[in-house]
């Protein structure tokens, strides 16, 4: 059997030339001293060994990702040939990730949140820029984002904000409730104190732009509005409501995934990632 060398970076991987059974994926570890952020960052890279062009799907709380089966997630998916090449990059949060995750115009009503907009900074200023070179010998087609509760959050946040540089964006288990004012202040409305939907409703509509939810009826117990459905639920369907209002088609542009038996976990994040990679990068066999 023929083989040859498969160069990402700097990192060399042994490929065949014979046609395998199963694409492997290979994951780059790598750690960017971010100057925004004031700290080393480290990312996960998973690269198939394939060529030809990729799109670049970006994880918050990659730290997580090796727990929720990334890898074989990814493999398992090309091997049935449902889902195109994609450079999945995981990024590992910060111990601040309170403070640098949260939507960048304004902090919660504790404070949280504070360097939001400096994570903003070092994904479009120091991470996408450091991919783009490094992997100088891959040509991406286009850019997503994704996440998990208030990473999730923090995704949305990025993917509204600049829907010139991301096409998709991807919340599981999304903290919606995040607000301006404590809901034990008598002053407390959803329609005023949520702050993502108020972004969103404050907003325009960007064409093009894709979104996928999670919800898991697991997410937690609490229902503040006594209506039945846990907030978190609640919370992103009135997300999806804001964005309806903007002109965003359920089916066309919105996909929502509800999980009978899902929890606020990884393992079943873990089980809605290959829905979420089927619907924004499927292959008709």
């Amino acid at each position: 059997m023929a083989a040859c060398f498969l160069l990402i970076g700097d990192s060399l991987f042994l490929n065949t030339m014979e046609k395998p059974t199963a694409v492997t994926v290979f994951i780059d570890r790598r750690e960017l001293k971010s100057v925004s952020l004031k700290r080393v960052v480290m990312v996960d890279v998973y690269l198939p060994a394939v060529t030809g062009a990729f799109h670049l799907l970006l994880f918050n709380d990659g730290q997580s990702m090796e727990e929720a089966g990334l890898k074989n997630i990814l493999e398992d998916l090309y091997h049935k040939n449902e889902i195109a090449p994609l450079c999945s990059v995981a990024i590992h949060a910060g111990e601040d990730r309170k403070n640098e995750y949260g939507i960048a115009a304004q902090t919660d009503y504790l404070g949280r949140g504070a360097k939001a907009a400096d994570y903003h900074f070092f994904i479009l200023k120091e991470l996408l820029p450091w991919l783009r070179q490094y992997y100088k010998s891959f040509s991406f087609t286009g850019i997503s984002i994704a996440g998990f509760s208030l990473g999730g959050l923090t995704a949305m946040d990025i993917g509204w904000i600049y829907p010139e540089i991301f096409s998709k964006v991807g919340i599981f288990s999304g903290s919606f409730w995040w607000r301006s004012v404590s809901q034990e202040n008598e002053l407390y409305e959803d329609d005023k104190h949520r702050i993502m939907q108020q972004q969103i409703r404050n907003g325009s509509y960007h064409p093009g732009l894709k979104f996928f939810f999670q919800c898991g009826n697991k997410d937690e117990t609490q229902d503040r509005n006594g209506n039945g459905i846990i907030d978190s639920i609640d919370d992103t369907l009135d997300i999806i409501k804001e964005l309806e209002a903007k002109g965003y088609q359920k089916g066309k542009d919105i996909a929502y995934l509800e999980m009978p038996d899902g929890r606020h976990d990884m393992a079943t994040w873990a089980k809605a990632l290959p829905v979420f990679l089927k619907w924004g990068w499927g292959k008709v066999n």
